[in-house]
């Protein structure tokens, strides 16, 4: 290994916008549960499967619309 390296050259990651960040969210356990099986279906991790649903609804922009009893 090199003492020092010159990076004068070097690019960017194109993907840092891409990449995921870690948070702490509270989420009920059958809501947890009921990914884990969907992800087990398809062969993902929950995490990801949340994740995918997540941002396909940022994408569409959908609204949540519930009323309260």
């Amino acid at each position: 290994m090199k003492d020092n390296y010159d990076f004068s050259n070097g690019i960017k990651n194109p993907y840092a916008k891409k990449l995921k960040k870690q948070i702490t969210i509270r989420i009920d356990a059958e809501a947890i549960d009921y990914f884990k099986a969907q992800a087990a279906e398809v062969g993902i991790s929950y995490q990801n499967l949340i994740n995918l649903y997540l941002r396909d609804c940022a994408e569409k922009k959908r609204k949540l619309t519930f009323a309260w009893d």
